[in-house]
């Protein structure tokens, strides 16, 4: 059984990265911000710890020494209990499809070295806003078989339970809101991100492709996420 690792008001940051210095500064400026900060110079550290915890949110390097950074968010994503745990990926790449690869798989998030300290803890923050529900919301039924439970955090389809992440849910949310309507991939990107965003806009077309990998499962399946060429996404039933 997974204990959350939330004492108190401070939220627990888990940064898996080999390089101290990082690790440190990363850690002097969360705790600034009232943070709790546990680091991890190996995957493996990490993933005895996620075994009896789990942090609010995990801060992830690609290169690690002993596993693939990759890896370890597909490990988190195939688990139930910790599926929609946000992951920020920290890593020395910086090419475009590298950023794609990573949301591809799952997180929700991404940061290149170097980085702005003052960036880090804001895209943090963000992250944390878009996991936990800001307000109480009665659940969205969607077609008769899709079930939205905003405070729960939880989507259903035909009574399963799908597993989404943070952002993959926000974007759920806020297309099923308004059914019907077009959202561009501006709009989504300010829902997200708000003014802290300072990503591409391709990383909305990824999150939207996993989004429909997940509910549009069934190729009978009444509801869909719609592209509309030139401005964005619009969901239907």
């Amino acid at each position: 059984m997974h204990t959350t690792a939330q004492q108190g008001m401070k939220k627990n940051i888990a940064i898996i990265e080999d390089e101290p210095d990082i690790v440190e500064l990363v850690t002097i400026h969360l705790a600034k911000s009232g943070f709790a900060v546990k680091g991890f110079g190996t995957g493996i550290d990490f993933l005895k710890y996620l075994e009896k915890n789990t942090p609010d949110l995990v801060i992830l390097d690609l290169m690690l020494p002993d596993i693939d950074g990759l890896e370890i968010c597909k490990m988190i994503r195939s688990k139930d209990e910790i599926a929609g745990l946000p992951i920020i990926m920290l890593t020395a790449k910086s090419e475009e499809m590298d950023k794609v690869v990573g949301l591809e798989i799952g997180a929700d998030d991404y940061i290149t070295k170097p980085f702005s300290p003052k960036e880090l803890v804001a895209r943090v923050k963000a992250a944390l806003r878009r996991h936990v529900p800001l307000r109480e919301t009665k659940k969205i039924e969607v077609g008769g078989i899709m079930t939205i439970d905003v405070t729960k955090h939880e989507v259903s389809v035909r009574g399963m339970k799908v597993e989404l992440t943070a952002t993959e849910f926000k974007i759920l949310e806020l297309l099923c809101s308004k059914k019907g309507w077009v959202f561009s991939r501006e709009k989504i990107l300010d829902y997200l991100w708000g003014d802290e965003k300072a990503v591409i806009d391709r990383t909305v077309d990824v999150h939207i492709r996993w989004l429909r990998q997940k509910i549009e499962a069934d190729p009978d399946h009444p509801v869909r996420i719609i592209t509309v060429r030139g401005v964005g996404y619009k969901f239907e039933e």
